[in-house]
C-alpha cells in the first residue's frame, strides 16, 4: 500500500499472526499497554485490523523491511475517540528488535503524507501514554505538537496520555 525509503506497508493478514505474536505477546515491547497480550487478544487485534481496511479503508498495516521482506512492526492510521470526535491517528508498534533504527518515524512520516495527500485530511493525531517517550519523540520528529491531554481506562487501570497533532498546512 505504502512504501518508504526502507519499508512497505501493506495491510496484515492472518498469516502474519506469528510475527505479531512477537510483537503483542512481549512484555517489554508492550509496556504501554501494562501486559502482554493472550493468545485469544492477539486474534482480537488482527480481526480488528481487517474491519478497519473494510470500514475505513486504512489500519495498522504491517510494516516489512523491503530487503529482507522481515516483518518489522506495525504502523498505519486508525480512528479513535478525542474531544468527542473520531480522529485519525497515527500508530506504530514494532518489534523490539528494530528499536532505535528510525522504522516508526519513517513509516509515521508516509502515514502523514498519505493521510494529508491521499485522504485529504486537515489533521493527524497521534495518542501517546505519558510514560512513552521513545513514541513521543517519533511524534515530534513526524511534526506534531502536543494539543491536549486524556485518561484512557485500559486493563483496570487509569492511563494519562498526551495528544499530538500535525495539520496538514502546518498552522
Amino acid at each position: 500500500m505504502l512504501e518508504t525509503r526502507r519499508l512497505l506497508l501493506r495491510p496484515m493478514t492472518w498469516a502474519d499472526r506469528p510475527e505479531l505474536c512477537a510483537i503483542l505477546q512481549d512484555r517489554e515491547t508492550m509496556y504501554a499497554y501494562e501486559h502482554a497480550f493472550s493468545e485469544e487478544e492477539v486474534d482480537e487485534w488482527i480481526a480488528r485490523q481487517l474491519r478497519r481496511y473494510e470500514t475505513d479503508g486504512f489500519g495498522l498495516w504491517a510494516a516489512v523491511e523491503r530487503n529482507t521482506g522481515r516483518l518489522v512492526g506495525q504502523i498505519g492510521l486508525t480512528l479513535q475517540d478525542w474531544a468527542g470526535q473520531q480522529v485519525p491517528e497515527i500508530g506504530y508498534l514494532l518489534n523490539r528488535r528494530f528499536w532505535g533504527l528510525g522504522y516508526a518515524t519513517e513509516g509515521a512520516m508516509a502515514c502523514k503524507a498519505y493521510a494529508f495527500d491521499a485522504l485529504d485530511l486537515d489533521a493527524v493525531y497521534s495518542i501517546i501514554r505519558d510514560n512513552n517517550l521513545p513514541s513521543q519523540a517519533v511524534a515530534r520528529r513526524n511534526g506534531m505538537r502536543p494539543v491536549g491531554r486524556l485518561v484512557k481506562h485500559y486493563y483496570h487501570m487509569d492511563m494519562p496520555h498526551t495528544v499530538w497533532m500535525a495539520l496538514k498546512r502546518g498552522e
